[in-house]
């Protein structure tokens, strides 16, 4: 499914249909929506220097108290689970696999149905497996997932350090990212 036609329309029909929450997150899918329009596929991929499409999920447990957050080599923070679409289209997909990937659970469930949240990043500049990587943005599409938080978990050691089911309460604490905060907060008032 990677490079299909009918996943990139799907998917760019799903954000277009987004109903944003806040005046900043309509700004967001305006800037989003107008990038794949002027880069159409390549906005998909990671080669695109300035701005990217990625994934992220916010997993909570069955109680909805707590969330599985990831403590982050590159941003020395806890947070969500995500990475890049590099070249793929179906983004709820990419979320579902990153949550394999990073914690090892593989039994998820989408706790709402669409897209939760989209947001436009800034990324500092960072070296990445030996590579200077440029400040750039990414273009993120959000999904809201529940998970077992009995379920074992595992950490991704080259991206993480620690992954853990933290308080939601306690988010303000654990993240360092003020920006990351309200991006948190904004989903989780899905729930």
């Amino acid at each position: 499914m990677r490079y299909t036609m009918k996943t990139y329309r799907k998917m760019l029909k799903e954000i277009r249909n987004y109903i944003p929450t806040t005046p900043l997150e309509g700004e967001d899918q305006k800037l989003i929506l107008d990038y794949i329009k002027t880069y159409g596929k390549k906005a998909y991929n990671r080669k695109s220097l300035v701005a990217h499409m990625t994934a992220s999920a916010i997993v909570v447990n069955q109680t909805h108290d707590k969330v599985l957050f990831a403590y982050h080599l590159i941003y020395q923070s806890y947070g969500w689970l995500g990475g890049h679409a590099d070249g793929e289209f179906d983004l709820e997909s990419i979320a579902k696999r990153e949550i394999m990937e990073e914690s090892g659970i593989s039994e998820v469930n989408l706790l709402y149905p669409n897209i939760a949240s989209l947001e436009v990043i800034c990324v500092g500049h960072h070296i990445k497996q030996g590579t200077i990587i440029s400040d750039h943005l990414h273009l993120n599409v959000s999904y809201l997932f529940e998970a077992d938080e009995k379920l074992s978990i595992s950490i991704k050691e080259d991206e993480n350090s620690s992954i853990a089911w933290i308080p939601i309460t306690q988010i303000d604490k654990v993240v360092t990212e003020e920006r990351m905060i309200e991006i948190y907060q904004k989903i989780l008032k899905r729930i």
